[in-house]
């Protein structure tokens, strides 16, 4: 199940978001919560099961019909399950409109879910 991020949830989302190559230094890390906890256009989403949060997906709302993925991580133990599919297919029931992109961080993960979107150049046009 996909849920909001609330701060009650900080050390495991920072836990989880540590998985990321570009999230290593703590620094950093906080910094990145900080940024989904005040900036309007972030949100970051956690994925709960019966074993509690195993995974998160941090997203940009670029525009009203774009969406970047700027984050998207699981529990090691809980890798090569789906749960990565299943986050961003549960997002984009919530939110049916945007098209979603990734970055240079999620890039790989889309291109080995074979998640492909048409809105990859408009999105460097936006950010130049």
């Amino acid at each position: 199940m996909l849920t909001r991020y609330k701060k009650m949830f900080n050390k495991i989302a920072m836990g989880l978001l540590s998985f990321m190559p570009n999230e290593k230094d703590l620094q950093k890390l906080q910094k990145t919560i900080t940024q989904y906890e005040t900036e309007q256009d972030r949100q970051l989403f956690l994925w709960k099961e019966e074993e509690g949060i195993i995974g998160l997906v941090g997203v940009l709302f670029v525009e009203e019909d774009l969406m970047q993925i700027l984050h998207i991580s699981v529990n090691p133990s809980h890798r090569g399950k789906g749960i990565g599919k299943k986050m961003i297919k549960t997002l984009k029931e919530l939110y049916p409109d945007p098209h979603f992109v990734p970055d240079e961080h999620t890039k790989d993960f889309f291109v080995k879910c074979d998640i492909h979107d048409s809105f990859q150049s408009r999105l460097s046009e936006i950010l130049a």
